[in-house]
Formats: structure tokens, sequence, C-alpha cells
């Protein structure tokens, strides 16, 4: 019988933070958006249209490394406070490469790490 990798993925527009439910409560492996206050900020003291641009070439950046390592999974759940994980639910429904995965999207508050990892894995053992 062929072993199904699950992922957990808690996210905002900032950070997503990964969990693996078959481990044991650690540090999850993180990717943060590159898009700064900072940045939004600056790019915004000079053009609102500018800061958008960057704002959303950015986001899709982050959302296409997100992507990459989802690829290696079968199931994942993604939650979290924002719209982040429906915005990042959509761009990977519009591509065929994520056909094969099984992505739920569910909303979730700020969590820390341990509430995380105790989300996905109850996640997991009732679906």
């Amino acid at each position: 019988m062929k072993t199904v990798n699950q992922l957990g993925i808690w996210m905002d527009h900032a950070n997503a933070y990964f969990i693996d439910p078959s481990k044991e409560v650690t540090e999850p492996n993180t990717i943060a958006s590159t898009f700064t206050h900072e940045e939004k900020e600056e790019s915004l003291s000079r053009s609102e249209r500018l800061m958008h641009n960057k704002e959303n070439q950015q986001q899709a950046e982050y959302y296409k490394e997100i992507g990459e390592v989802i690829k290696k999974y079968d199931e994942i759940i993604l939650f979290g406070p924002t719209t982040a994980k429906s915005e990042l639910y959509n761009v990977l429904n519009a591509d065929h490469h994520f056909n094969h995965i099984k992505i739920t999207c569910k909303q979730a508050g700020k969590l820390t790490h341990h509430e995380q990892q105790m989300y996905v894995k109850e996640y997991f053992s009732l679906h």
C-alpha cells in the first residue's frame, strides 16, 4: 500500500510554516514573503501603483516557492488567519501540476508552533 505524504501549511501573507504530521513537535520549516513593511512604505512613497505591482510580483513569487514544496506531497491542509491560504489555493487550482494533490483550505487563528502541529495531526487523523 502506498504511503500518503501529508503536509500542513499555516500561512499568512508574510510567512508560511510547513508542518509534517508524521514528525514530533519541532520548529517548522518556513518560507517568508520578501515584501516587507519597509518595502511597502518605500514603494508607496513613490507611487501607489508601483507599490501594488511590486506587491503582486513578490506575492506571486512567494506562492510559487510554496508550490514547489507542495509538489512533493499527496495531501495538503492550508490554514491560517488571513486570505493568503485562499489566494494560494486558487493559484494551485488553476495550475494542472497540482491536480493530483488533495488540497483543503481551513480558517484558523494565530497559533503557536505547537498548536499548529496539533491542528495538523488532528486534521489528518480525522480525514
